[in-house]
């Protein structure tokens, strides 16, 4: 048992790096502390405790952690200083050297945070408290409600791919899941306090089962029978594991919604040969087509990694054709990011910054082009849209079945309601369809 009579009236700050997981787990590592006494430190306040939860998908994304550690502790000065996330785990020892630094936990210590915390007293030099990737065991389950009307449930962590550019693997150790009856418990939770949508996350979700003996299948049809939730959106899944049975069911599905996010990161099969990817861009274009046939409204969001080793410019040029004649709605660019220990830098092309930078800005312009085109063709259309709360006099925004943003003018009243609205042309930035109350 945790004494948690010397946690009574300590203040906490939170800073979070990275992906929608992250988030969640800090949602959930506040929770614990709340619950033991500890609050949330108030604007112009210095906390007592610090928790920084890092990302490491990029070199950038290692920086911008060093800068908020640093940033942090001089904000906060004596402050019990806890690093933990996808940094913390992959380089330990550098970061238990920072200056400030009082304990660095790995990913299988997050989600017992707290049990780190001790007397608070600050350590003379940092301590890293990690568990081998390969051994990482325990799933630790979170669910966070986001800044709008949205929640984010974890249901599985850890990757077994082993991509030849990724360090996720080595960052949040292999394949595990929760148990579907406490997911869905999590699920009535989120019902009970209000809220109306959910977006569930992970690492690769698609892979739910290994731990438990089920399927991701199984978890999104016990998902849809929770009395409450309206909305479920699906992150991100991997095409191979995005099956025939999971597309149908979506399409008749209760509240899941028309709307897909799935990794490509390569158009071209031979740098998704390099990539170690477990499908090609034929499997990849008949998952689009399987989708558009049954659901020819959805929204589909597609994950693009550019400049990879060996990417050159005829397999870009490739790439840039596949992408060009899919059914999508989105594109999600991203440069590529040399990592330690990754088998791609066995890679011999190497692809400059400049490079890099002109064929991003390419798909970015083909992106744009995609999604405007996708409104465009729903001006004039009904649809339901789940509002989100706004700053009064400004207005406010939420997101059709299909994550068409749609913008009302101001009313408190609607947050977090669906409304039925009738949707016009684009608003000033472009960025939404201007509605209308039905």
């Amino acid at each position: 048992m945790i004494d948690t009579t010397i946690f009574q009236d300590k203040t906490a700050v939170y800073y979070t790096l990275g992906c929608k997981l992250n988030f969640s787990e800090t949602s959930t590592i506040g929770k614990v502390l709340k619950e033991a006494g500890i609050r949330t430190v108030r604007k112009g306040e210095k906390a007592d405790i610090c928790v920084i939860n890092t990302c490491s998908v990029t070199e950038v994304a290692d920086k911008k952690c060093r800068q908020a550690i640093h940033r942090l502790v001089k904000q906060h000065p004596g402050a019990y200083v806890v690093v933990t996330g996808c940094y913390a785990q992959l380089k330990p020892d550098q970061v238990a050297k920072i200056e400030g630094v009082d304990i660095v936990l790995g990913a299988e210590q997050k989600g017992d945070l707290i049990h780190y915390l001790g007397n608070l007293e600050k350590h003379e030099q940092g301590e890293a408290v990690t568990t081998a990737a390969k051994d990482i065991r325990i799933f630790s389950p979170s669910c966070s409600r986001g800044d709008r009307t949205r929640y984010f449930l974890k249901v599985q962590d850890g990757c077994d791919y082993f991509c030849s550019y990724c360090t996720i693997p080595f960052a949040r150790g292999r394949s595990r899941n929760g148990r579907i009856a406490e997911i869905v418990e999590q699920a009535r939770q989120v019902a009970a306090e209000g809220g109306k949508e959910i977006v569930i996350t992970g690492v690769n979700i698609g892979d739910f089962g290994k731990t438990t003996g089920d399927s991701f299948f199984d978890l999104v049809k016990a998902l849809d029978q929770v009395e409450g939730i309206e909305r479920y959106r699906i992150s991100s899944i991997e095409p191979n594991l995005l099956t025939d049975e999971i597309i149908e069911y979506v399409a008749r599905s209760r509240a899941f919604m028309p709307h897909f996010h799935i990794p490509l990161q390569a158009g071209s099969d031979d740098v998704l040969k390099l990539m170690r990817r477990r499908y090609d861009t034929a499997l990849f274009a008949s998952k689009i087509r399987k989708i558009k046939e049954i659901m020819p409204d959805a929204f589909i969001g597609v994950d693009v990694i550019v400049g990879t080793r060996g990417e050159t410019e005829e397999f870009f040029e490739d790439a840039y054709r596949f992408i060009e004649q899919l059914d999508v709605t989105q594109l999600h660019v991203f440069s590529y990011s040399e990592r330690p220990g990754t088998q791609a830098l066995k890679i011999d092309h190497v692809v400059v910054p400049e490079e890099k930078h002109r064929r991003s800005q390419r798909l970015l312009a083909l992106s744009d082009q995609k999604t405007k085109a996708f409104y465009a063709s729903h001006i004039g259309k009904e649809a339901w849209v789940l509002m989100e709360k706004s700053k009064a006099g400004t207005p406010m925004h939420g997101f059709t079945d299909n994550y068409i943003r749609v913008e009302l003018g101001h009313d408190d009243r609607l947050d977090n309601r669906l409304v039925r609205v009738k949707m016009g042309g684009f608003n000033e930035e472009g960025t939404a369809l201007v509605g209308t109350l039905l």
